[in-house]
């Protein structure tokens, strides 16, 4: 199989002809008329007749392209009404990506007797149960939470036609892996018809989208803003006085996989490095007056891909070769325009895409911009996260962490823990008290999230063997003290 990484070209056998919205079977037009569709978007007209086709397919396409219709119009006709079982299975990263899929599939086939349910954690079961054991057609939901169901036998997959991942470059990079694998085990023996959308296919997802997906073939519909061998350019406008905190906010919503942060200076560069630290972030400097020791030392890290964040000048970053980079972040323009050039050069390399980052204040945005005229660099510019938009993700990051832990925990476990039942519910009900839960949460999201490289790149140790650990340190310690005693 050709990936695509291996070609700038799309990756199809037999290639289809794009849909227009008058060939249309009558009751999709009926169905995206009543979503107000007047025509069909491009992804929409290019993917429908590969799904409608049951060809298994990698589809990038750009948020905000369509490309959610572009899988639920197919469903109204592969899908049977009078058979009151789960036949479409569409994984998101986020409870936020359920609802929108779930409202849109309303929508689109509410009309024609498909049942749709969205399944995510932070909410009650009883509903989610309720709407899955009447025999939902469509289920939308979050992988963990998929699976709690699963175990509960409260719904199955035995006669699933479609499987659809929706933004599987997230899906596949946030720490859903070990889900998606016991997800996986419930699926029929036969072959499935699967999909995936996404706006990038970096390498490591197309690594680990064949574990999932079948010789696919491949498509994209957003050359014109990032392409599977393309860097993404993209800029924040930022206040001076809040970069750090612009930085570390970014950081948690983006996650990316490793990134260089450049800065102009030793000291610039010393600060960050500290500030990146501070937070729990697995994050090293590299700067010219380093001793000889100290610089092998995270060379060496760098070189064995044991480093998450390297924080460097230009004259320290000079020569070094990371082939797996998957962010650039410049805390600041360079100061020749040319430098620019090499510090994005870094990622988006080996055919795999890249994303540069900038952070500029007003001022420094008139340095950037004529970096991208003189280049021919198309940048984007996008809105910095704010703490709302920190706090919703950690949210979920943090509840599809702790809910894949109680999932391993065996009865005596669960037995113990409803000692703690009262007092959770009391600190929780206490303004000055829910301090305490808040320290716990953060200390598990930090020493489970931050300092190890997300996704199946460290399956091995996994989601449970970092949970095992603080019961192994336990063990330890239990031991200790009996030969004490």
């Amino acid at each position: 199989m050709v990936t695509p990484s291996e070609t700038n070209s799309e990756t199809i056998n037999n290639p289809l002809p794009d849909l227009a919205f008058e060939q249309l079977p009558a009751h999709l037009r009926e169905a995206a008329a009543r979503a107000g569709w007047g025509e069909l978007m491009p992804v929409q007209a290019r993917a429908i007749p590969y799904l409608l086709a049951r060809r298994n397919m990698m589809i990038q396409a750009r948020t905000g392209s369509g490309k959610t219709g572009a899988f639920l119009l197919p469903m109204l006709e592969r899908l049977d009404a009078n058979r009151a079982n789960c036949q479409a299975l569409i994984l998101v990263p986020t409870r936020e990506l359920a609802r929108q899929v779930f409202q849109e599939a309303e929508r689109l086939c509410g009309d024609k007797g498909l049942r749709t349910v969205a399944v995510y954690g932070g909410v009650g079961y009883r509903g989610q149960i309720d709407a899955l054991t009447q025999g939902a057609h469509i289920v939308v939901g979050t992988p963990g939470r998929v699976l709690d169901h699963l175990l509960k036998r409260t719904f199955s997959l035995e006669h699933l036609r479609m499987l659809i991942f929706d933004e599987a470059d997230r899906m596949l990079s946030m720490g859903f892996y070990p889900d998606m694998r016991q997800v996986q085990r419930y699926l029929p023996a036969r072959e499935i018809h699967t999909c995936m959308f996404s706006a990038t296919f970096p390498e490591a997802v197309q690594r680990t989208a064949r574990e999932f997906i079948r010789t696919p073939e491949f498509i994209s519909l957003s050359s014109d803003h990032v392409h599977v061998t393309d860097t993404e350019h993209i800029f924040y406008i930022v206040d001076g006085m809040d970069k750090d905190r612009s930085l570390v906010r970014l950081i948690e919503v983006e996650q990316p996989l490793s990134a260089i942060i450049f800065c102009n200076t030793k000291d610039r560069v010393h600060y960050v490095s500290v500030v990146l630290q501070r937070f729990g972030y697995d994050a090293d400097e590299l700067s010219a007056d380093l001793s000889q020791v100290a610089r092998e030392s995270v060379l060496e890290r760098v070189r064995r891909g044991t480093l998450r964040f390297l924080v460097a000048t230009d004259i320290a970053a000079r020569g070094l070769d990371i082939p797996s980079l998957s962010h650039v972040i410049q805390y600041e323009p360079p100061e020749e325009s040319e430098a620019y050039i090499h510090r994005a050069g870094r990622t988006g390399r080996a055919g795999a895409t890249g994303t540069a980052i900038s952070l500029v204040n007003k001022g420094e945005k008139f340095t950037l911009e004529r970096i991208a005229k003189q280049y021919d660099i198309q940048m984007e510019e996008r809105s910095i996260p704010m703490d709302a938009d920190v706090q919703a993700v950690v949210a979920e990051r943090a509840t599809a962490l702790l809910e894949a832990r109680l999932r391993e925990r065996d009865k005596l476990q669960t037995e113990r823990s409803q000692r703690f039942v009262p007092l959770a519910r009391s600190l929780a009900e206490n303004d000055e008290e829910v301090a305490l839960l808040a320290m716990l949460l953060d200390d598990y999201y930090q020493q489970t999230l931050h300092g190890i490289m997300p996704g199946p790149v460290s399956q091995a140790s996994g989601t449970a063997a970092r949970n095992a650990e603080p019961a192994r340190k336990d063990k330890r310690s239990s031991d200790r003290n009996r030969r004490r005693r």
